[in-house]
């Protein structure tokens, strides 16, 4: 039986190559073994509008998309998520799982493409407000190795940020741990690096104190 009460919204991040993929179904198995019903999404997309604007975003094609413009597509994809997905599910007292949020558009956006730290904060407080992730799990791993894991894990052609040069993931990895030092009590890092079973074994740490903190273990 799933527990009820005040659902929870749990955020994952990390740069292409960090296992994202792997690690969040294993958070999800986590949590529902302490029995918790637990709602599995993604950004950009989560929606039927959010994966087209997804594809608009990550795939490779002939349109320059300009940084802003990228900036603005993905939070009219992360309104439409919060209106259509994530607020019902937590309205019901599920665990929201999501693979990357606004972090992720500090990192990317700003960090990577540059655009002001500011921009993002008032487009975060316009379709937001005052929600923000209760936990976020950051898997860290140096830009030389996701750029490895990236060519290694398929054969697919990688989409426009996998495609980016080590110097960008820099840019990228370095917001995204400015971002933990400024909020460390939400954002709990995880060295990635590590095989996959050590990595399990700190996500599984952190899990567990969260849990543990929140009063619902």
């Amino acid at each position: 039986m799933s527990k009820t009460g005040a659902g929870k919204f749990i955020t994952v991040e990390g740069q292409d190559g960090a296992g994202k993929t792997t690690n969040i179904k294993f958070i999800e198995d986590v949590l529902r073994g302490y029995g918790f019903d637990v709602y599995l999404t993604r950004e950009p997309g989560g929606t039927d509008l959010g994966e087209i604007l997804r594809r608009l975003v990550l795939q490779e094609h002939e349109l320059h998309i300009d940084a802003l413009a990228e900036l603005l597509i993905i939070f009219a994809a992360r309104a439409q998520h919060l209106s259509e997905r994530i607020l019902p599910a937590l309205s019901t007292g599920a665990w929201v799982l999501c693979d990357r949020f606004t972090d992720a558009t500090f990192a990317y956006q700003s960090g990577g493409r540059g655009l002001p730290w500011s921009h993002v904060e008032v487009l975060e407080r316009m379709v937001q407000g005052d929600l923000r992730p209760d936990l976020t799990v950051l898997l860290d791993v140096d830009p030389e190795t996701g750029v490895r894991r990236t060519r290694q894990r398929s054969n697919t052609e990688p989409d426009r940020f996998e495609a980016q040069k080590v110097g960008f993931r820099r840019k990228v990895r370095k917001a995204y741990l400015d971002l933990a030092q400024s909020d460390p009590g939400r954002i709990r890092i995880v060295d990635a690096s590590a095989a996959v079973r050590d990595v399990q074994v700190q996500i599984r740490r952190v899990i567990e104190r969260f849990i543990g903190d929140a009063g619902t273990g």
